[in-house]
């Protein structure tokens, strides 16, 4: 069954302001009605601290209307945030996007 994910592809660094953008996005989905949201890394290429309390942010707002954050696409530094700070265990996290959507549809 193929559920009705939304994709959001920040780029570049994401610290606070790329942040507060990425919420922003997220509030405005969630207020449509949105509840499966897919945030694609592949294009970011540094994230901070204040990336990372965005995307927690993201997360609780999604998962305050019974809905469903994933990620993917991380880069090694993204990564290595995300081990550090014991985050591998609190998002659903898939290599690529190509894989995400092999785990919505398997064969």
């Amino acid at each position: 069954m193929l559920l009705n994910f939304k994709v959001i592809e920040p780029s570049g660094i994401l610290n606070v302001t790329q942040a507060s953008e990425l919420r922003t996005q997220v509030d405005e989905l969630v207020s449509t009605g949105v509840k499966e949201i897919l945030i694609d890394l592949k294009d970011v290429s540094f994230m901070d601290s204040s990336g990372l309390a965005g995307l927690v942010i993201a997360l609780k707002a999604i998962q305050s209307v019974g809905g469903q954050l994933c990620i993917c696409s991380l880069n090694d530094q993204v990564r290595l945030l995300f081990e550090l700070t014991n985050m591998m265990q609190v998002f659903d996290i898939f290599a690529d996007r190509e894989t995400f959507e092999q785990s919505l549809n398997p064969v």
